[in-house]
């Protein structure tokens, strides 16, 4: 069973929301990233989405696309840098699922014949692409469903037609994406959330995870009581990006994820 489904199942018999941490590997290196995600794991996360570093991030506010930047340009981290990660994070006794977050160009720069592959042997269960529409993804699903890799589908509020149509594509489970615009931390949502949330819900049997701008402890438990999972993004790499001087001396690392701990904490338990 993929470890995507199995955690979703875990969670649902406890009656607990999946915490969907996004991080940007390589933001400030590899190894460093590598620590976070075991942290994560220790720390809470259900499952955790391995960003990978892009120089045109459509999607991504300005923290993300910051962190971005740092990544490319200290270490000019590539997508198998990331993969390389999830393997050694895996290695190291690392037992979240994964999710590998990452736009088409450097899904197509590294090769379709090859990513999938890599992505199975650094047992990388998801597959998330934003800018790639369902119009356009049938080789890549076909390719997913061959490797047991979930191709996860962002779904924006938008017509209830188009989203049906989404939705009865998706594998894993579906990511609503809580509010038109990029990634970036929020104090208010669309209007229409709780209907859109419902239309999807009415549309698909998968979990449902709710995803950018979410936050606070608030927004958390707002969106658990609708949703199978939370993913959080630009406030996990926005705290990352505050301890960055610790991580850089390994007299402080400890005590930069401690505080990482501490974020987590709060947002998940209050």
């Amino acid at each position: 069973m993929n470890r995507i489904d199995r955690k979703f199942a875990e969670l649902k018999e406890q009656q607990k929301p999946a915490f969907i941490p996004f991080l940007t590997i390589g933001d400030p290196d590899v190894r460093t990233s590598i620590d976070i995600i075991k942290q994560l794991e220790q720390s809470g996360a259900s499952i955790v989405e391995l960003g990978v570093p892009y120089s045109d991030p459509l999607a991504d506010g300005p923290v993300i696309q910051r962190s971005s930047q740092r990544a490319l340009g200290s270490h000019q981290i590539s997508i198998r840098d990331c993969i390389e990660a999830a393997r050694v994070a895996r290695s190291e006794g690392c037992e979240l699922p994964f999710i590998l977050f990452t736009y088409y160009n450097p899904v197509l720069q590294l090769g379709l014949d090859k990513i999938f592959p890599l992505l199975q042997e650094s047992d990388i269960s998801g597959l998330i692409i934003p800018d790639l529409p369902m119009e356009e993804d049938q080789e890549v699903q076909t390719l997913a469903k061959a490797h047991g890799i979930h191709l996860i589908p962002l779904v924006a509020p938008t017509s209830k037609e188009r989203i049906e149509r989404i939705v009865t594509r998706a594998s894993g489970f579906v990511y609503c994406v809580s509010s038109l615009g990029v990634t970036g931390t929020r104090t208010q949502f669309h209007s229409g959330i709780d209907q859109f949330i419902e239309t999807v819900r009415a549309a698909t049997t998968l979990p449902i995870a709710v995803g950018f701008g979410i936050s606070t402890h608030e927004q958390f438990v707002k969106f658990a009581q609708s949703c199978d999972g939370i993913v959080v993004g630009s406030a996990l790499v926005r705290q990352v990006e505050e301890v960055l001087p610790l991580f850089a001396d390994a007299a402080t690392r400890p005590q930069a994820l401690q505080q990482i701990d501490d974020f987590v904490s709060k947002l998940i338990r209050s």
